[in-house]
């Protein structure tokens, strides 16, 4: 080594024995102690919200077939039911339609008769 080296080691010795002196030997065992507490904690928890996401696969893995059949279930029921309604309101407002107005929906032979409008695709003679 040479002396700029042998200066830095020196140096920093002296700085590691300041520090060291400043510091109680008690102090930094209990502070370690306290490290590996909340590190044999942290792994605890780590192992159970491993165990969990497992488990939680595997359920979700046994339902998600089940879940997407009643979901194609449940839309084919919407849209039948929707169909339903509107058919269902159709005739009701049809019906009140009817009673209070007689002439808007008449038979298919007397449309032919009340429908006296002009053809517009048919040329003028």
């Amino acid at each position: 080594m040479n002396e700029e080296e042998e200066a830095i080691q020196v140096a920093s010795m002296a700085i590691c024995r300041q520090f060291k002196a400043l510091i109680d030997a008690k102090d930094i065992d209990s502070i370690n102690q306290l490290q590996h507490l909340i590190l044999g904690r942290l792994q605890d928890s780590n192992a159970v919200l491993t165990h969990f996401n497992e488990y939680s696969e595997r359920c979700y893995a046994d339902v998600s077939s089940d879940l997407s059949k009643n979901t194609r279930l449940l839309k084919s029921m919407k849209s039948d039911l929707d169909h339903i309604f509107m058919k269902l309101s159709f005739r009701s407002m049809k019906a009140k339609l009817m009673a209070t107005y007689p002439d808007a929906f008449p038979n298919d032979s007397a449309s032919k008769i009340l429908d006296q409008r002009p053809d517009l695709e048919r040329p003028l003679q």
